[in-house]
């Protein structure tokens, strides 16, 4: 017997039809947020590209302490300083890109391949997932030094070239290009010493060990502590909090020091693990607490997303090493 076909059957054929869409399409939905909420397995390591006890270190700490509350997994900070600051990079060739190796960079890691042979390429053998912040660079000298202006010490490294010494936390940093190119405008030299960060730097001015200081504001609390006086600034402009202090550009010396950092993790890093860490780690630069960290070395985040850190590099990288043949550090 042939039962006909009828409206009835229609519209019981076509709730079936919609319900089982529906239910496909709340499956595919799940499955895509069960992407977009990544969540590690197990701690996740941040190599830090500086000495322990520096700006960058205890922003990363700060930042590590409460994405982890984010992620469910502890976060824990290694310290892979020297090379300029281009060792903690490089330490994810050998990582699986699971999101459980990460990385600080800085902006070390996009000149260094210019000047030196390494086994890594800064576009092809990272992700670029956060950017972090940007160091605020200035030349400082203990208060007690006989100098009392930028001129007094550009006049001192013309009158005895190379006596006097300077730190910053390496060759081909973001302070050593920016001395280069007052030596070359001014006609002074001054000895160059690297150290592995700003906790070792600064421990050398006090010390005696060098002369000054020419790198990121890790100083500015012994500024404060009226233990150092700042020369000048290489910023565009001046800075508020000591807007006393002239920046090398007013004084005729066109050296602007442009020092970002940010998170990357090995090549080929899935989208979802990526946008993950970006949420977590971008919610938290949001947190007033780390403004007020960020403050006392008179830095602000640097927010990049995925997209826009990479967008940076290739940039940067793509456009550095004229400046690098220029001070000498490239060919």
């Amino acid at each position: 017997m042939i039962v006909p076909f009828t409206n009835r059957h229609f519209d019981l054929s076509r709730r079936n039809a919609i319900k089982m869409i529906g239910s496909s399409l709340a499956a595919a939905n799940v499955s895509t947020n069960a992407q977009a909420r990544w969540r590690p397995e197990k701690p996740i390591v941040i190599y830090n590209p500086f000495a322990a006890g520096g700006v960058t270190d205890l922003q990363l700490r700060f930042m590590g302490e409460r994405v982890s509350k984010l992620l469910g997994q502890s976060i824990l900070i290694e310290i892979k300083a020297g090379a300029a600051g281009t060792l903690a990079p490089a330490q994810l060739l050998q990582a699986k890109p699971d999101g459980h190796h990460l990385a600080c960079m800085s902006i070390n890691s996009l000149r260094y391949p210019h000047y030196q042979q390494v086994p890594w390429h800064p576009l092809r053998d990272f992700t670029y997932i956060c950017g972090l912040s940007s160091y605020t660079m200035g030349i400082v000298v203990r208060t007690d030094s006989p100098w009392k202006t930028i001129e007094d010490l550009i006049a001192a490294g013309r009158k005895e070239p190379e006596k006097y010494t300077y730190g910053t936390s390496g060759v081909g940093g973001s302070g050593n290009l920016f001395m280069i190119e007052i030596d070359q405008a001014t006609g002074a030299k001054f000895t160059h010493v690297p150290y592995k960060g700003g906790a070792e730097w600064t421990q050398a001015l006090l010390g005696g060990h060098i002369d000054f200081l020419a790198d990121a504001a890790q100083w500015a609390p012994l500024v404060d502590a009226g233990q150092f006086r700042i020369l000048a600034m290489a910023t565009e402009q001046r800075i508020p909090k000591y807007a006393q202090v002239p920046t090398l550009r007013e004084r005729g010396i066109n050296a602007i020091a442009h020092s970002p950092y940010g998170l990357v993790g090995p090549k080929d890093l899935p989208a979802p693990i990526v946008q993950s860490l970006y949420d977590a780690f971008s919610q938290v630069l949001e947190d007033p607490s780390l403004q007020n960290l960020l403050d006392r070395f008179i830095q602000v985040p640097w927010r990049r997303s995925p997209s826009e850190y990479r967008g940076y590099a290739e940039q940067y990288f793509n456009s550095v090493k004229p400046l690098l043949i220029k001070s000498g550090l490239a060919k």
